[in-house]
């Protein structure tokens, strides 16, 4: 159908199955079979079927359409899945399928049958056969008499695999008739047969014969019969029934064949033996006779033997023989016949004995003796071996361990061992070429390689080896090649560091080289780190390069500040290990600042106020000790008023008085703070006055021309004016009556008076007094009588005591005679403590001007002290006698005013201390003595806990023990002393450590990790600190198997370097408990907690175990056994296999059990047979060892019989072992599978199992863990499978021997009993024993360390030694320094110091050693350093000295009581050595000619500098010329060359060293020549620009990275031009290419951080990346070249007329040598001239303007030599040297022009002067008076403005490079920054 021009058809429909196949079975023989497969689609023409058998398409049999499917004949074949798929051909719809089964039967067949008839014997087994086959398989059915036969209920009847039908046991009722039937689906078929059970009556079908028999051996009578049933077999010899089926007599065996086994037979069995067999139907029997004849046999064998070479072998072979018979006696040698007649060295006795003489190698062998005869042939062998010393091992091999560090294996080949077995092998060792040493003594003779380890890094070695054998020691093989150890970081830290604060900036570390075992290697230096303790900061490290020095001076550290420390050592190999660290604090120091606000005023006539604020706390640098209020008067610095004031933290303006100051003084005032260590600055000094005060007493009052009416009074001005004198006062009036009185007023210049109109006779007043404006002074008074002169006073009376007090008692007292005058002084005599009438008295007190005093009172006495008084009185004549002493009496008590001195601390035990001190002298009681105590306070050094304390009530106590401590812990002590009253004050304190102890806790952080199936490794950190308790020795990893009573092992592992070990030797797969513990040298600590759990790897698996064989039968056996007691691993399998013990094990039937299996039955064995069973077990790992058992197939079995009685040889009876031996019994035909040794300790009676599993073949074993010198009895058993044997006599009571102890005993004290003994206390076996220490020989000497151990000893040896315990025996430091200190100078570095030991008899004990102390002269602060000699050795060689300085050496003593006096300093100089090298050399003014070197002084002279030498030279040939020249500068400076004519573009070599008497290392530097003064970016061609920049400030955050900016000159835009540049650069160099040409740049450096980008640099100068021809190659460049050339010309004519005019300069002639005369005071300028003579002007040009150089210095004296390198050209040059002049156009001085930049045509090219010699500030000021904007370039350096900014940027180009200099603004810091192009 046609629409709209389309055509239109349906769309296809997908194909469906109408009907599908079905299953369907069939009977093999049918015709056909058809399978159908209707299915349905559209359209109908395109569909499709096919059909697949099983998966594979099937094309035969096909029809309709393939709707049918047609089988011909199907066959079993045929049968399978068929499967039919409908599809739409051309199509995209799904296809469909369906399938079914087809199943082609087949009925059963017989392919076995039985015959029809069987006959069988009773009791007999039969099988009847019946199989069939067919599809499904058949079953079979058996039928008896038409009723089936059910296995269960008729246990006899078994069908078998496959159908057949098995009849055990027949009897006469299994006769009838058998059926078998097949059946399957497909049919049915059956056979039958009958089956008929007959008896016999019994015959001997092969009876016995007779036999004759050896003695000893087992025999067989054989007898085999025949009927049915089975007849029954019965052996007699005579009447005696041997063995039947219920009787067996030992010896006497019934086979299962009837025959009689004999073993072993006896003489005794001889006779006729009878074998009768019976059933139900008969008897039969036959007989034999047996004789036995004697067993011939060898009882003397030839024993092995080993004779030296050359002597005589004796073999033996004693025989014993029936006597019927007749022996003859054969000797072979390895199996050939010895023919005894040709060989006269041997001789053959009729006894049989072989005889050898003089044996050599040729007679080694295996000997054996034949006997030979009718009663029995015998054999023995014995091997002779004919011994000889060793041949040497052969080809020795060194290499270094692959596996092991530190490690050489070495490999021999096994030597010839001399025919007696090798002992052991010898290794010797030479190191580093030392002389050969024994290194290893014992190496096991079957060892072929050994590795050799614990070697030390860095060192050579090289082995030989000797074998040695029972005959001696064999020759050395040769020496192996050298083998050096690789050098290793040192292993172990420095020892003994100890770090001392020195000054406030300044700690001196010491310390001592690691041990020279840890070196491994050549020590190179030191290295020193050291930081603020407890603070987030870096370390600082310092480095020293020298292994010699062993301190270092850490300077410039912040005062008063914890530094922790520590130290390691360095070799080639790296840095080893730090120290641990060491904390010290920098010494205090004194404030750096005065108080603040310091405010001083008066406050009355003797006291000033002072007010000010603390200074800023962090100035103080130290501990604030408080305040310092000084006053002093003008001129009398040193006479200053000190008031000390303690800090107030409160407030926060301190205040302090000045008081007792003089009054109306004028007084500079100041403030400052200080600390311990010294005064801060003071304030700035104030002036102030004390306040006007009234004078104090006129000095001298006295009376002259004493008349009746007048007298003269004269007096001097007060010595204490208190202000200004205005005058004095003097009256008078009659004594008592001052109504007479007297006034006048002198002017203050009078300083006499005459006093009149007195009245004759008549006592009077008189009294003098100053004036000030404050009032009248002081008075001074006395009284005179007119006219009658003074006279000397009385004793005072009537001395009266009371206010007694502990210091101070008050004295009243009547006034003795006054001498007609008025007393003017008191004093108070007194006798102390001791009061008698001829004791001393001594002044006690004294009162002036207090005339009409009548009490005083006495301060500054002792209190509680006894005392007794006296008095006399003084006036202006003179003193009195003394008055009548007082009454005694005792001032009260007071606490204690000193503490105990010589406190000192002794270690006593692991938990305390030993205190001794001297205790108070009575006087310093201040109490009552029976109150005197004394006070203990301890607490841990460096805690800050609580202290305890301890009251000693005893006075005259002087020793206490502190108890309870913790084990090596250092205690800090001190005392007190204390009374009724109070405590006194404490001693310094005194430190003591406890004596070291076993760990308290293990190790930390243990952990294990298994490598292998039998290794662990076990790691672990170390104990912690406070556990120590002592120094860590070693560690020990102690483990065990889990849930096993097998022992704990240990391992130890030396040292405290190493925390890890591995475990080997372990069992495989077995589960560990692993703890580690550290010991000390007291003893091991406890393990480490919890316990760590690790197993194993798994390995093959050993043996099983335990293989018994329960049921054995003729053909089949049943065996057991266990799983193996090392499994190693989990049990995968096991694998049985067995054979017959007379066949191949390649024969052998293997089978495969699964890994629960403990039991296996093996069928079809062969009756009476002996076979061989081997039991594997499996692991992942693999199969592992085989286990062997034997069994005998026969159902005669029985327990074994007991072992003989067990024997020990006496030779075989050691301490804690003996070899028990026996014979073993009979097996009774099982083998015996184990033995078990019974053991019982005499006198008890209980036995105990000492072994169950002692191997079946063993007829001795070592009976061990036993106790010495104790008796035991033994006894045996055998088991079989069959069970146990009965238990074997007991053996004879033997006694094991003796041993040493094995435990130490326990020390429970050690005390000093006397000064030369100590008591010593210990305990063994729960018994006591105390012993007093008191050799007879010799005491114990005084002032020594001992320590003491104890054992344990008897008549075989000694014991183990207890633990140490320690007692020091008197003490005393050596109380007289090292006499004689004598020093010589070595070398420039080392000194060599003598000295002779302190005076006997002051060295208190033996010297242990001395402390050197050396420094440099007036340097001892900074330089003293610190040499311990631990030997007392009377010189030493102090090496790393100072070249050419002086040291002061000191030398103090040491004891085990602490360090003595150091001897007076001793002066000494190190002797001049070469001094190092120059520490710089700079290049400088570089031009295409000449150049200006510098250099600076050697760091280390090392000695007087005598001058330097520089030497330089091309470093390739000018003109074909290498010349070499050399200049001498003597004297030390000016330290400067300019050298000229130099070659253009030409690299040269300069090397300048310095010489003191012998010149030093050089220092060396390139530099080559070119235009010194930049002419402009434009000459120069670059490829590349380099960047280079200093860090600055890195902000709030570290620098990431660093970005480079650029931008053209000529615009204002910066980009990036390079990005993410690495934070640790400080340059970067990039191709010029990615710039744009002719185009000039500017370049800066931007940091960047997290913050982001920081400030940027300055800009760098232009740099054009124009790529153009040069300047110098344009024509115009060429004219102007020529101009200036004539110019040149011109200006030179010139300048040689005016030279030649002068008178000053003289033409030189060329000579040979370069000659130079200088004056030292001027600076010329140097030109060395040769054929290449160049005269050059040279300026730097920048911005149109021009620049000349400052003038610089000139050597002051200098020696030039040149040297010819190549002499072929002599002709060329006429003079081999050139000379030097001086132009006299360069001699100038620092006073040039005014002007900067002047060009002078007549001067030469100066020199550039820069910073080498900035020293002079005549230079340093022209420099910085450049004009900013000018720069000079410079070919070597840069230096910046004054400002810090960079004012100009150098450009120099020299080929292809250009340096620009920079300064880069970063973060608001500068960097420092140059460019290279």
């Amino acid at each position: 159908m046609k629409t709209s021009g389309c055509t239109h058809t349906s769309d296809p429909i997908a194909p469906t199955i109408v009907i599908p196949p079905k299953n369907t079975s069939v009977v093999t023989g049918t015709s056909e079979v058809t399978m159908e497969c209707v299915a349905n689609a559209r359209p109908l023409i395109k569909l499709i079927i096919s059909w697949r058998k099983n998966g594979v398409k099937v094309n035969s049999g096909l029809s309709d359409f393939s709707r049918r499917l047609t089988i011909l004949s199907p066959m079993v074949t045929d049968s399978g899945y068929y499967e039919c798929e409908a599809v739409l051909h051309s199509s995209s719809v799904p296809s469909v399928s369906a399938g079914a089964y087809l199943h082609v039967l087949e009925p059963p067949q017989f392919i076995k049958e039985p015959e029809k008839h069987i006959t069988a014997e009773m009791e007999k087994v039969v099988d009847i056969p019946c199989q069939a086959r067919g599809v499904p398989q058949p079953d079979i059915v058996w039928y008896k008499d038409a009723f089936p036969i059910d296995p269960v209920k008729m246990p006899r009847y078994r069908v078998l695999v496959g159908g057949s039908l098995q009849v055990n046991g027949l009897l006469p009722d299994d006769t009838g008739m058998f059926q078998c039937f097949a059946r399957n689906l497909a049919g049915e078929v059956q056979t039958n047969t009958y089956l008929a059970v007959t008896s016999i009556a019994p015959n001997i079908t092969a009876g016995p014969s007779d036999s004759t028999v050896i003695d000893g051996m087992s025999v067989i009578l054989h007898c085999e019969t025949s009927g049915a049933p089975r007849p029954a077999i019965t052996w007699q010899k005579g009447v005696r029934v041997l063995a039947s089926g219920s009787v067996q007599l030992p010896r006497f065996t019934l086979l299962e064949s009837g025959s009689l086994l004999i073993s072993p037979s006896h003489i005794s069995d001889a006779g006729t033996y009878t074998c009768m067999a019976s059933n139900s139907r008969g008897i039969d029997e036959a007989s034999a006779d047996l004789v036995v004849w004697a067993r011939t046999r060898i009882t003397t064998p030839p024993q092995d033997q080993s004779v030296i070479k050359g002597t005589k072998a004796i073999m033996t072979c004693g025989v014993t023989h029936d006597p019927s018979v007749t022996v003859r006696h054969v000797w072979e040698k390895d199996g050939s016949m010895i023919n005894v007649q040709s060989i006269p060295r041997i001789r053959l006795d009729s006894d049989g004995t072989l005889h050898i003489s003089q044996t050599w190698s040729g007679d080694i062998g295996t000997y054996t003796c034949r006997v030979t005869s009718v009663g029995g042939n015998d054999s023995r062998s014995a091997h002779l071996r004919v011994r000889q010393l060793p041949h040497a091992p052969e080809n020795p091999t060194a290499v270094l361990s692959t596996s092991e560090k530190r490690a050489i294996d070495l490999a021999w080949a096994k030597p010839f061992d001399g025919n007696s077995p090798l002992i052991r092998y010898i290794l010797e060792v030479s190191e580093n070429n030392a002389p050969w040493a024994i290194l290893l003594a014992n190496i096991e003779p079957e060892s072929t390689a050994v590795t050799v380890n614990g070697l030390i890094p860095a060192r050579s070695y090289q082995f030989r080896l000797c074998a040695v054998n029972d005959v001696g020691k064999g020759q050395f093989s040769k020496e192996t090649d050298r083998v050096s150890l690789p050098e290793e970081p040192p292993s172990a830290p420095p020892q003994n560091v100890i770090a001392s604060g020195r000054t406030n900036q300044s700690i001196m570390i010491q310390w001592q080289p690691p041990p020279e075992s840890h070196q491994n290697g050549i020590l190179r230096g030191y290295t020193v780190r050291y930081r603020l303790t407890g603070l987030p900061v870096d370390y600082q490290i310092k480095n020293i390069s020298s292994p010699d020095v062993t301190n270092l001076l850490l300077e410039d550290l912040i005062i008063w500040t914890n530094y922790e420390i520590e130290v390691a050592a360095y070799n080639g190999a790296g840095l080893g290990t730090f120290s641990h660290k060491v904390t010290e604090w920098t010494l205090q120091g004194v404030p750096t600042i005065a108080p603040g606000n310091v405010q001083a005023e008066s406050v009355n006539s003797t006291a000033i106020r002072f007010t000010w604020t603390a200074p800023n706390p962090q100035f103080i640098n130290g501990i604030n000790q408080g305040y310092k209020l000084l006053a002093w008067e003008p001129g009398r610095d040193k006479d200053v008023s000190i008031v000390t004031v303690r800090p107030n933290f409160q407030d926060s303006v301190h205040v302090g008085y000045v008081t007792g100051l003089k009054k109306f003084t004028e007084y500079y005032t100041s403030v400052l703070c200080f600390t311990t260590p010294g005064d801060g600055p003071r304030s700035p000094p104030k002036a102030i006055r004390t306040h006007e005060d009234t004078p104090g007493a006129v000095g001298h009052l006295s009376f002259t021309e004493i008349l009746d009416t007048s007298l003269k009074v004269s007096w001097s001005e007060p010595s204490e004016k208190n202000g200004v004198l205005t005058g004095y006062r003097i009256s008078w009036e009659e004594y008592n009556r001052t109504n007479t009185r007297v006034t006048h007023y002198l002017p203050n210049v009078t300083l006499e008076y005459r006093v009149t109109g007195l009245t004759a006779l008549t006592t009077y007043t008189i009294e003098v007094a100053g004036m000030t404006s404050k009032g009248q002074g002081q008075l001074s008074s006395s009284t005179i009588s007119s006219g009658v002169p003074p006279e000397l006073p009385g004793p005072p009376t009537n001395i009266a005591i009371s206010n007694i007090g502990p210091r101070s008692v008050t004295l009243q007292f009547k006034p003795g005679y006054d001498g007609k005058t008025s007393i003017s002084r008191w004093q108070v005599e007194a006798q102390v403590g001791v009061v008698g009438e001829n004791e001393d008295w001594m002044m006690v007190h004294q009162v002036s001007n207090e005339p009409e005093a009548r009490s005083l009172e006495v301060p500054g006495l002792n209190p509680y002290t006894f005392y007794r008084f006296r008095m006399r009185q003084v006036n202006i004549v003179g003193t009195s006698p003394p008055s009548q002493p007082s009454r005694k009496i005792q001032t009260l008590p007071a606490p204690p005013d000193m503490a105990p001195a010589n406190v000192t601390l002794r270690t006593a035990s692991e938990t305390s201390l030993w205190l001794r001190w001297m205790p108070l002298p009575e006087w310093e009681y201040n109490g009552n003595a029976e109150q005197v105590g004394y006070r203990v306070q301890y607490s841990r050094a460096g805690s800050q806990g609580r202290a305890l304390t301890h009251v000693i009530a005893d006075r005259l106590e002087r020793e206490f023990t502190i108890e309870d401590l913790e084990e090596w812990t250092e205690y800090e002590v001190r005392v007190q002393a204390i009374n009724g009253i109070g405590m006194g004050p404490w001693s310094q304190p005194v430190r003591g450590r406890t004596r070291e102890s076993v760990p308290s806790c293990g190790p930390t952080n243990v952990s294990a990790f298994a490598t292998t199936s039998s290794s662990i490794l076990v790691r672990w950190f170390e104990v912690p600190e406070p556990d120590r308790n002592g120094l860590i020795l070693g560690y020990k990893v102690v483990y065990k198997e889990k849930d096993s009573d097998s022992p704990v092992h240990f391992w130890t592992v030396e040292g405290n370097t190493t925390h890890s070990v591995q475990l080997t030797g372990l069992g495989k797969y077995v589960l560990y408990e692993i703890q580690v513990l550290a010991f000390t040298r007291i003893g091991d600590g406890r393990p480490s907690s919890p316990t760590i759990l690790e197993r194993t790897l798994d390995d093959v698996p050993g043996p099983p175990v335990g293989i018994l064989f329960p049921e054995v039968r003729p053909t089949s056996v049943r065996l057991i056994w266990q799983s193996p007691s090392q499994p190693n691993g989990i049990i995968l399998a096991y694998q049985i296999t067995y054979h017959l013990n007379s066949t191949n094990s390649n024969a052998a039937t293997v089978d495969v059990l699964s890994p629960s299996a403990r039991q296996y039955t093996v069928t079809s064995l062969k009756p009476e047979s002996v076979y061989v069973f081997r039991i594997t077990a499996q692991t992942r790992k693999g199969w592992g060892e085989a286990a062997e058992a034997l069994v005998v197939t026969t159902e005669k079995r029985a327990r074994p019989q007991p072992t003989s009685r067990p024997m020990v040889l006496q030779k075989d009876v050691h301490a804690r072992q003996v070899l028990l031996s026996w014979e073993p019994g009979s097996d009774g035909l099982s083998p015996v599978r184990y033995y078990t040794v019974q053991l019982r300790e005499l006198p008890e009676s209980n036995w105990t199992v000492h072994s169950a599993s002692v191997n079946h073949e063993a007829t001795s074993y070592i009976v061990s863990r036993l106790k010495p010198f104790t008796s035991y009895q033994f006894r045996v058993k055998a088991t079989n499978d069959i069970g146990d044997s009965e238990y074997s006599e007991e053996s004879e009571a033997i006694t094991t021997l003796q041993d040493a102890p094995d435990e130490a005993p326990t020390i429970l004290s050690v005390t000093p009993h006397t000064t030369t003994s100590v008591l010593i206390r210990w305990q063994v076996r729960e018994n006591w024993f105390y012993m007093s220490l008191l050799p007879n020989s010799t005491e114990l000497s005084k002032h020594k360390r001992y320590e003491i151990r104890m054992s344990v000893y008897n008549a075989v040896g000694e014991g183990p030694t207890s633990p140490p315990q320690e007692v020091f025996v008197g003490e005393a430091v050596p109380t007289a320094p090292p006499q004689n200190v004598v020093i010589q100078s070595a070398t420039a570095t080392q000194l060599d110091v003598t000295w002779d030991p302190p005076p006997v008899d002051a060295q208190n004990g033996d010297i242990q050693g001395y402390k050197v102390y050396f420094w440099e002269f007036q340097r001892k602060n900074e330089t003293e350093r610190l040499r311990t000699l631990f030997m007392p050795e009377g010189g030493v060689k102090l090496k790393n000295l100072t070249g050419y300085t002086t040291y002061m050496i000191s030398v103090a003593p040491f004891n085990a009581a602490g360090d003595g006096p150091r001897s007076p300093p001793t002066r000494g100089r190190t002797q001049q050595a070469a001094p190092s090298a120059p520490s710089f050399i700079h290049f400088s003014e570089l031009t295409t000619t000449s150049v200006n070197v510098s250099w600076g002084e050697p760091t280390f002279p090392n000695g007087i500098i005598e001058g330097y030498r520089l030497v330089y030279e091309p470093c390739t040939p000018v003109d074909g010329v290498s010349k070499t020249v050399t200049v001498d500068v003597k004297g030390s400076g000016p330290l400067w060359l300019k050298l000229k004519d130099l070659a253009d573009g030409i690299t040269y070599n300069f090397r300048i060293r310095a010489k003191t008497f012998i010149y030093g290392p050089e220092v060396e530097a390139n530099i080559t020549t070119g235009p010194g003064e930049g002419t402009g970016s434009d000459v120069c061609l670059r490829k590349s620009l380099t960047i280079h920049w200093n860090s600055g400030d890195p902000g709030r955050a570290p620098i990431t990275r660093y970005v480079i900016e650029a931008r053209p000159s000529d615009e204002g835009l910066w980009d990036i031009l390079i990005k993410d540049i690495p934070k640790e650069a400080t340059s970067h160099t990039f191709n010029m290419d990615i710039l744009k040409q002719g185009v000039s740049y500017d370049f800066r450096v931007i940091g960047v951080n997290d913050y982001g980008y920081g400030s940027p640099s300055l800009p760098s100068p232009s740099i054009s990346a124009q790529k153009v021809a040069p300047f110098y190659e344009e024509w115009w460049f060429l004219v102007v070249v020529a101009l200036v050339g004539l110019i040149f010309i011109l200006l030179l004519v010139f300048i040689l007329i005016i030279r030649g005019q002068s008178k000053k300069y003289a033409k030189k002639s060329e000579s040979g040598e370069y000659t130079q005369l200088l004056d030292e005071g001027r600076f010329p300028a140097l030109e060395l001239n040769n054929r290449r003579l160049s005269v050059k002007n040279s300026f730097c040009r920048k911005n149109g303007m021009y620049t000349r150089s400052p003038p610089r210095p000139s050597p002051g004296s200098l020696h030039y030599s040149d040297e010819d390198v190549s002499t072929k050209y002599n002709d060329l040059i006429p003079a081999e040297s050139s000379s030097l002049t001086e132009k006299p156009s360069e001699i100038s001085d620092s006073q040039g022009s005014d002007s900067e930049y002047e060009v002078d045509p007549n001067r030469q090219k100066t020199h550039s002067f820069v910073n080498h010699y900035i020293s002079d500030p005549t230079y340093y000021n022209s420099w910085r008076r450049q004009q900013k904007g000018i720069s000079r370039a410079q070919a070597y350096s840069y230096t910046e403005s004054e400002s810090g900014d960079p004012d100009h940027l150098t450009v120099l180009c020299l080929k292809d490079t250009a340096d620009i200099y920079l300064s880069v603004y970063r973060f608001k810091s500068v960097l420092n920054l140059f460019v290279s192009v």
